[in-house]
């Protein structure tokens, strides 16, 4: 297997047996397959094409499955494994930027040419975030010791870190304010903000480690903040007043919003009672499908961040942030593995869901309708 090379369709079709839609299972490799992370879309803005990982090759690679649904499978890099969760697909579709290492690199699509944007040397990075234009990138970084975060253009230029004295997680740059950018620290509190260039940074909201947010994201173009309290609520920030309002009392857990906002894409776990769709207005949640995902990680049975006695117990003796993140290390019991939990998001026209599940034994890429 090497890049460029195509495969047979894996695609199988099977209803949902609790709702009745379609589900279609895209992958069947006796590997760990998995979508893109659930803060990202796995479709190019066309929806013709669908990105997955996969270390079916003995190492994490980008696959994608051309001519959606039943389009044969495509190898799209090889070489040194990248960042399993890292892939996130430009604004114009032509590309996607991944991060292999403390190294941020962009492969075209057509060619299959990668092109390196930056490279921090030794370290590691989480994944990287555009802004609404395209214009420009961020992530998480670990470099000699130090956490922060790092942000640049995608021509290359104007590459700098921005230093935080914890783990940093998930950044994303303000939907209409592309100067700001929202980030998680771990463990609490959780939710910051900072300008691009570095300035301003600021804790929006200060909590202590037994209220457990987590999965914090932008609504949609509303420019406000989606969170989980879990497994309590889903709650709402105002950006500017930071004034919040809970949606809904509901364990909903991984959370993609829709574009304009109206809409929250949800998977649960303790119970695992399947995926969700949830009106921001109402609070009232449609289910869309089971996932059967195995969801591991002993800390989403409690209701707090994990402290160091929860990794030494999980890891033997391990301490919390010894990679860039629990997040995305993936081989601790306390908050993964990352890929037997679902991470629900969107097609481009958000009538269909991509979600994981082990269900099978080994974690396969699903894509179920959103039922009218």
């Amino acid at each position: 297997m090497a890049k460029g090379e195509f495969f047979p369709s894996e695609l199988q079709r099977q209803r949902d047996r609790v709702t009745g839609v379609e589900v279609l299972q895209m992958t069947a490799g006796a590997a760990i397959n998995h979508a893109t992370y659930f803060l990202q879309s796995s479709f190019t803005p066309d929806g013709r094409t669908m990105l997955f990982i996969s270390n079916r090759t003995g190492g994490w690679q980008l696959f994608a499955v051309t001519e959606f649904p039943g389009g044969a499978i495509r190898q799209l890099t090889d070489g040194a494994a990248i960042h399993p969760f890292s892939p996130a697909i430009s604004r114009d579709g032509t590309g996607v930027f991944f991060v292999r290492g403390a190294g941020i690199w962009r492969l075209d699509l057509d060619t299959l040419t990668e092109s390196c944007v930056v490279d921090f040397g030794a370290g590691s990075m989480g994944e990287p975030s555009l802004d609404a234009a395209g214009e420009w990138l961020v992530a998480a970084i670990k470099k000699d010791g130090q956490s922060g975060l790092a942000v640049g253009r995608t021509d290359g230029t104007g590459w700098h870190i921005i230093p935080y004295p914890r783990t940093v997680i998930h950044p994303q740059f303000h939907p209409l304010e592309p100067e700001w950018i929202e980030f998680a620290g771990d463990p609490a509190p959780r939710m910051h903000r900072v300008r691009r260039d570095g300035t301003a940074m600021a804790c929006l909201f200060e909590h202590d480690n037994d209220y457990f947010v987590v999965h914090e994201t932008f609504l949609g173009q509303t420019g406000n903040v989606v969170y989980t309290v879990w497994p309590r609520a889903l709650r709402v920030m105002d950006w500017k007043t930071r004034e919040h309002r809970t949606i809904c009392e509901f364990h909903g857990w991984h959370i993609t919003p829709n574009r304009d906002g109206s809409k929250v894409l949800c998977d649960t776990n303790h119970p695992d009672e399947g995926i969700f769709e949830i009106d921001v207005a109402t609070g009232e949640r449609k289910q869309i499908c089971v996932s059967e995902a195995s969801s591991g990680g002993s800390q989403w049975k409690t209701s707090r961040y994990a402290l160091a006695e929860d990794f030494a117990a999980a890891r033997s003796g391990a301490k919390a942030g010894g990679t860039l993140s629990w997040m995305e290390a993936g081989t601790d019991t306390v908050y993964g593995p990352q890929w037997t939990h679902p991470h629900p998001s969107y097609s481009p026209d958000e009538r269909l869901v991509v979600f994981a599940s082990d269900r099978t034994g080994s974690t396969q890429v699903y894509v179920a309708g959103v039922p009218d």
